[in-house]
């Protein structure tokens, strides 16, 4: 499948199993915070399938946030590339820091 055959895919899932009838913005937010903390354990255990799942995990979770927000997630990344890529600043510790 390519990508947008998946994310059609994960919204026909979240509507099948009532998630998009019944969760809420926020409880879907929390469970993206869920899967983030999974996602920060897997890379202190250096684990590459864990990694893997993880970052899958939020990905299917922000597609339901999306669709929740009647919006979708190319027209967010969309908009924040649109911001990023004026975006200046420098790398300190290993983080970029955008100028203010």
């Amino acid at each position: 499948m390519d990508y947008f055959e998946l994310e059609c895919a994960v919204e026909s899932w979240a509507k099948e199993k009532g998630i998009l009838d019944n969760a809420t913005p926020m409880k879907q937010a929390i469970k993206t915070q869920e899967e983030l903390t999974e996602l920060i354990n897997a890379i202190v255990d250096d684990n590459r399938e864990e990694i893997i799942d993880a970052i899958g995990d939020i990905m299917v979770t922000l597609i339901i946030q999306a669709k929740m927000q009647g919006l979708t997630i190319e027209e967010c990344l969309e908009s924040a590339y649109n911001v990023i890529s004026k975006r200046t600043g420098k790398m300190v510790n290993g983080l970029f820091v955008k100028d203010k």
